[in-house]
């Protein structure tokens, strides 16, 4: 299949939004054969063009880490969409009930919405794709893209490389600047998701409540670190910046602030440069650490670290020794660390998205517990410590949408493992069979006997009836 990209305006959306539904109507649900094609040539897609997308990403970046670029973003929808494809023929078996009365039936279908908008963000313009794509696909659906105008060469060349692999009326991409994203977000979807910050979803949302579309939004928010003083402070300093320098810190689960026992910080900051030096001996030049995506994005780290100074913080660039903290240039900024951070600063009122890195000392750990649980819930919670009843406080104490003990993100690449917010951090979850769920109506279907005795209950007259009732009520 080698269609030509054709661009869909604002004007045209609606009229495509719809041709995409008449056809899910008219051709049925899709078969198990069509969803497993459907799943293969996404995959096909991604193998057979890794190269080009991995250029494209590096180039919308200023520098894009290949490694990142192929692992995160190809390797991980690989993974998810292969994960569908074995799997989608069990999570499509109806799931049959015990008889309700003698001779009825009862079974759970579970049915394709039809059309799902996909609202894609710049920082994993890949993964976040396709990751959702495999549950949407997996359920019979149909979907629309929208990339991000900030990654403009990796959007173009999904847009082409989609129309090669599908008719346009089962998978398309439409492209275009914040004016499209929210044309896009206010079409008659059957489900919308949108990944992105939480004031964005919020938009997002409102526009799609107007057409009553069901939202899987995916959103963010400070996700913590909490340090035990029974952790072993190397492991906990490397395991976080090994995220935490992963795509620059641009990932929505990337350790937003770490709370550490009182005493600790000068330790975390020897740790920290010991695995920086051998992580990244030189930033600058190497092509293993990635740009921030726009100049935007790299002003607003500068900002943030400017106003923590401004209100008494000790900043602590990680940049290797003769080595610039940042260059404007490239857009490259070693990660930072901000000392003796508080409330009143930008770097703990907003979600980072980048690498600075707050450190915020505690007395005791229930004070920490406390100080996430006064927070909005973030998209991911990571703690560091042995204790199994700590460890078990943690985990019952606090609400984020993941929680890793001694590890930082891993519950993201875990396909049986819904990956999702809750509340001002998202809603819904997808992933292996939580994609299938979610982007499925189950449906209950229901086969009355021949004799009909549950609904000979309604009928008329109610005296010996409501004889019973009465009698029955009265035990």
């Amino acid at each position: 299949m080698h269609n030509q990209y054709q661009s869909i305006s604002i004007s045209q959306l609606p009229d495509r939004v719809a041709a995409m539904k008449l056809a899910h109507i008219e051709q049925g649900p899709a078969s198990l054969e069509l969803r497993i094609d459907r799943l293969q040539r996404a995959e096909q897609l991604l193998k057979e063009n890794h190269q080009d997308l991995a250029n494209a990403i590096c180039a919308d970046y200023g520098n894009r880490s290949r490694y990142q670029s192929l692992a995160a973003d190809i390797g991980m929808s690989i993974k998810s969409l292969q994960y569908a494809r074995e799997n989608v023929a069990q999570w499509m078996q109806s799931q049959e009930n015990s008889e309700p009365m003698p001779g009825m039936q009862a079974r759970l279908e579970f049915q394709p919405l039809g059309l799902v908008g996909i609202i894609v963000p710049w920082n994993f313009p890949l993964n976040l794709a396709f990751s959702p794509l495999a549950g949407v696909f997996a359920a019979g659906n149909r979907a629309m893209f929208k990339p991000s105008e900030l990654t403009p060469r990796t959007s173009a060349l999904l847009a082409k490389l989609v129309s090669q692999y599908f008719d346009p009326l089962e998978l398309t991409t439409v492209l275009g600047e914040a004016d499209m994203g929210a044309a896009f977000s206010a079409q008659k979807f059957d489900h919308l998701i949108f990944t992105g910050s939480t004031a964005v979803g919020r938009h997002v949302m409102r526009a799609a409540a107007e057409n009553l579309v069901p939202v899987t939004l995916e959103l963010g928010g400070k996700s913590p670190v909490l340090v035990a003083p029974d952790a072993n402070l190397r492991t906990a300093v490397e395991r976080t910046l090994t995220v935490k320098t992963f795509n620059a810190g641009q990932i929505c689960m990337s350790p937003d602030y770490v709370l550490l026992p009182e005493g600790a910080q000068d330790e975390f900051v020897g740790h920290a440069r010991e695995f920086m030096q051998q992580a990244f001996p030189t930033l600058l030049g190497n092509a293993d650490y990635t740009s921030l995506v726009c100049d935007a994005h790299f002003q607003r780290q500068i900002a943030l670290l400017e106003d923590a100074e401004s209100k008494g913080a000790t900043v602590i660039s990680l940049a290797p020794q003769g080595e610039a903290a940042y260059d404007a240039a490239t857009r490259k900024m070693a990660t930072v660390l901000v000392l003796n951070a508080t409330d009143d600063m930008r770097v703990m009122q907003e979600e980072v998205f980048g690498p600075v890195l707050p450190l915020k000392s505690y007395q005791h750990e229930s004070e920490a517990v406390a100080y996430i649980n006064g927070h909005p819930r973030p998209l991911a919670a990571y703690y560091f410590g042995d204790n199994l009843a700590n460890q078990r406080k943690m985990a019952e104490m606090t609400t984020s949408g993941g929680l890793v003990i001694n590890d930082i993100m891993t519950h993201a690449s875990i396909e049986n493992l819904p990956f999702g917010g809750v509340g001002p951090s998202g809603m819904g979850a997808y992933h292996g069979i939580h994609g299938f769920l979610r982007f499925s109506h189950a449906k209950a279907v229901v086969e009355q006997s021949l004799a009909g005795e549950s609904s000979l209950t309604l009928r008329a007259p109610y005296g010996e009836k409501l004889e019973q009732l009465e009698q029955f009520l009265a035990n």
